[in-house]
C-alpha cells in the first residue's frame, strides 16, 4: 500500500466516524431516544453515549489533519500548491472542530452537573444547545463530504 493510499483510506474512515456518527445520533438515536424514554432517561443516555462517541471523535480530530497535511504534500507539495478545495475543506475541518471543542469542554461538563444534580429542565436546556451544535456541525460535515466528492470541478 502506498503512503497516499494510506492516508487517503485513515482520512476516509475518520470522516466517515466523526460525521456518519453525528447523522445517526441526529436522524436515528434523537427521535428514538424521544419516543421511547422519559426527559430522566434521555438525559443519562445522552451522558452515557457522548463519552463513547467523543473518544472517536478525538481520533478523527487527530487523524484527519495528520493524514490531510500529509496527502496535500505528497499530492500538491505543501498548502501553496493545493487547489480551492483543499482551502475549504481544511477551513470546514477548523469550523467543526471548533464547534466540537464548544460542545466537549462547555456543553457536556453542563449536562453532567444538571443530570448529577438531577435538575431535569436544566439538562434538557443543556441538551438542547448539543443537539444544535450538533446538527450545525452534521451540516458542515456533509458539506465537507460533498465538497470533497465534487473537487474535481473546483
Amino acid at each position: 500500500m502506498t503512503p497516499y493510499a494510506m492516508s487517503y483510506s485513515l482520512h476516509v474512515l475518520a470522516a466517515l466516524i466523526w460525521v456518519g456518527g453525528m447523522f445517526f445520533a441526529w436522524m436515528v438515536l434523537r427521535p428514538a431516544a424521544v419516543s421511547a424514554l422519559d426527559a430522566p432517561s434521555r438525559l443519562k443516555l445522552w451522558l452515557s453515549v457522548f463519552p463513547r462517541f467523543f473518544y472517536w471523535v478525538w481520533a478523527a480530530v487527530i487523524v484527519l489533519p495528520v493524514t490531510g497535511v500529509g496527502m496535500m504534500h505528497l499530492t500538491f507539495k505543501g498548502f501553496d500548491g493545493a487547489p480551492r478545495y483543499v482551502h475549504i475543506m481544511m477551513g470546514l475541518y477548523l469550523a467543526m472542530l471548533a464547534l466540537f471543542l464548544r460542545l466537549q469542554i462547555l456543553q457536556l461538563p453542563a449536562l453532567r452537573r444538571a443530570v448529577d444534580a438531577e435538575n431535569w429542565p436544566a439538562g434538557g436546556e443543556v441538551l438542547g444547545k448539543i443537539r444544535r451544535l450538533v446538527g450545525t456541525n452534521l451540516l458542515l460535515g456533509l458539506i465537507l463530504v460533498a465538497v470533497a466528492a465534487a473537487r474535481p470541478s473546483f
